[in-house]
């Protein structure tokens, strides 16, 4: 029986690790659909690449900062209980992976290749995993602290925080370091428009990382034993709030409503296991308009080029996403209880002060050191010409 619960378990993350790895196609489609053509491939080839740097980054060291596990040790200790310790790994791989995916759709179009790879590393292997550890591993006695000062700990059961909060407010430190794209903004503060090269990428890209997320949510129980029902449709009720919201506030514009879905289902995953399902539609639908205010603040009155609108979405949403669970969990409005809204609060901040300071330090050093943006004239020309340098062997279809 034991060895049919650890098969069991091992094959449900495994399934929830291939969901969340598709998700990242999802990152690329959005990025892809978003930006000019010129700077498509670069969008693609930068997600994979991200991706790849982040199995490294995590593997050799952030996963040991988080959870204390050396990998670097004998191959039948590795695959006790089926090798669930190894499919785990994979599984909060792809949460990681979803840092450096989220900043690059902030600072698309003008952002050097390799540095972006040098930072995905560094804040793969050594910033997100601090809060990482202390959320769900219970790292450094922070949430003891929190028990003992406000009778619960703090809770983000899928990620609200521990990974869009941090990627967003990671992504703001990078586009302002970073600067807005040549030709944005003007001296006499006009702006100059740069409108989404493929709409049809973009929805897919959305899409993909609906039906994604429903791995990313329910998963994130990592037991058969511990699955929930209500994960799932909190989830999906989050989904459609942040929609309807989207498309009123939005006034029916195709990017604002297929990233209200996203934007709903970054702000349910903290509470998505604790809230009521008209709970979950509330935070949806607060975090579909809230993702539309703030993306029009933040480009046209405070002239902040976040190409994606990466800080609203992942930064700002997953902000509220925290706190939220502490409002709706609460057993007053019809939530199952054990949260506190103190703790969501200060846990909250916590994530965002971790955040801008590795965001700061990862990007201000790299700024300082081998510069982050590309040249005025291969900005023009596209950022894909990065790519194209990176060899000078012929090319595929070449």
């Amino acid at each position: 029986m034991d060895t049919l619960k650890a098969g069991s378990d091992v094959l449900f993350i495994l399934l929830g690790a291939i969901m969340v790895l598709a998700m990242h196609t999802g990152f690329a489609f959005l990025e892809v659909g978003t930006v000019r053509k010129k700077n498509q491939v670069n969008a693609l080839v930068k997600i994979i690449a991200d991706f790849a740097v982040s199995t490294i980054a995590y593997f050799f060291v952030g996963y040991g900062i988080a959870y204390g596990i050396d990998f670097m040790q004998g191959a039948q200790t590795l695959t006790d209980k089926n090798g669930y310790e190894l499919v785990k790994f994979f599984f909060l791989l792809t949460f990681a992976a979803a840092i450096p995916a989220i900043v690059s759709g902030g600072i698309a179009e003008r952002a050097k290749f390799y540095p972006q790879l040098a930072a995905t590393f560094l804040l793969v292997a050594l910033i997100y995993p601090i809060f990482e550890g202390i959320a769900w591993n219970g790292r450094f006695g922070i949430q003891d602290w929190f028990l003992a000062q406000f009778g619960a700990k703090f809770h983000d059961f899928a990620g609200s925080v521990v990974v869009h909060a941090v990627g967003g407010w990671i992504a703001l430190c990078a586009v302002m370091l970073l600067g807005a794209r040549h030709g944005r903004y003007g001296r006499d503060g006009a702006m100059a428009a740069h409108p989404p090269s493929s709409i049809p990428f973009l929805a897919l890209g959305a899409w993909i990382l609906v039906v994604g997320w429903f791995g990313f949510n329910v998963m994130s129980a990592q037991t058969v034993e511990a699955v929930s029902g209500l994960v799932a449709v909190n989830s999906l009720m989050a989904m459609v709030g942040g929609i309807l919201a989207a498309l009123v506030v939005g006034r029916n514009d195709p990017g604002f409503v297929h990233n209200g879905a996203l934007a709903g289902l970054v702000a349910v995953c903290a509470g998505s296991d604790v809230m009521h399902p008209l709970g979950a539609l509330t935070t949806g639908a607060i975090a579909g308009a809230l993702f539309v205010w703030a993306f029009m603040l933040t480009q046209n009155k405070w002239k902040i080029d976040d190409v994606l609108g990466v800080w609203p979405l992942h930064g700002l949403c997953g902000t509220w996403g925290g706190i939220a669970a502490g409002i709706f969990g609460s057993q007053a409005l019809g939530g199952l209880g054990g949260v506190s809204l103190a703790a969501q609060v200060v846990g909250t901040l916590l994530g965002v002060g971790i955040a801008v300071v590795g965001g700061l330090v990862v990007y201000g050093m790299l700024k300082r050191t081998v510069g982050l943006r590309l040249s005025q004239e291969e900005e023009y020309q596209g950022a894909d010409l990065s790519i194209h340098k990176i060899s000078s062997e012929p090319r595929y279809g070449e």
